[in-house]
């Protein structure tokens, strides 16, 4: 089910047997040469819908303006502060609390928006589980066997692969593989934590980071989603049915 394809009497009825809504959040910046600006909430929404249509959750509208201040010199990125995210995902969480909502489940699709998420799910009004849609066991395997290191960190070919699948692929020359990343380097940038934005373009030109898009396929993309949907579905039956405060 869809919040904005509900009635307020629907969503009354859905609150009299359920207390859980599930919450898509991505981004809206760049994902390299051949990637959709709005990928990171595009692959959310799509595991979001579909895993909600199978657990019999309420769906509520993506959020896609979210910290990325490190692409902010790719022309079509739109980053707003932490605070500003974090505000606003509080005012969400206050109204979903005083309608009877009791358990938030938020699909992710940005590594920077973990941070602040999990800061708000210390002190929320409500339960929250918090997931990338990469972090479910078998959708992570498929994506290592598809594209092992050269998944990278951003522009990654499994969301890339996703998108392809769901909305288009984008024609043009191919690049070659970008810089490989070594392991110190994904570990000091982890969460997206990438220098400012200049000095980010400067190091990675054409906005991949250590990912090379280039692989992505959309019938990769097709089984990724699957994978995901039926993983995130299960999870979320999973929270709905928890006595207590879960936090991911």
């Amino acid at each position: 089910m869809i919040l904005q394809e509900m009635s307020w009497e629907e969503v009354g009825a859905y609150l009299e047997t359920r207390d859980d809504a599930v919450l898509p959040v991505g981004s809206t910046e760049q994902h390299g040469p051949i990637g959709l600006i709005g990928t990171d909430a595009l692959c959310a929404t799509a595991v979001a819908e579909g895993a909600a249509a199978l657990s019999g959750a309420i769906m509520l509208p993506p959020v896609a303006y979210t910290p990325a201040p490190f692409n902010m010199a790719f022309p079509g990125t739109i980053s707003v502060s932490e605070t500003t995210f974090s505000a606003l995902l509080s005012d969400i969480i206050a109204a979903l609390a005083t309608h009877g909502f009791r358990r938030l489940y938020v699909l992710n699709g940005h590594g920077a928006n973990l941070a602040p998420m999990r800061a708000l799910a210390d002190t929320a009004p409500l339960s929250m589980r918090i997931r990338s849609w990469w972090d479910y066991p078998e959708t992570n395997a498929l994506r290592q066997r598809l594209y092992g290191d050269w998944e990278g960190m951003h522009a990654t070919p499994s969301e890339i692969a996703i998108t392809q699948a769901r909305h288009r692929r984008i024609e043009r020359p191919p690049l070659p593989a970008p810089r490989a990343l070594d392991a110190a380097f994904r570990a000091a940038h982890a969460g997206d934590r990438h220098g400012p934005p200049e000095e980010h373009r400067a190091e990675f030109p054409c906005g991949r980071v250590g990912s090379w898009s280039e692989l992505a396929r959309p019938e990769h993309g097709a089984d990724l989603l699957s994978l995901a949907i039926r993983e995130a579905a299960a999870d979320m039956q999973d929270f709905a049915r928890l006595a207590g405060p879960d936090t991911g």
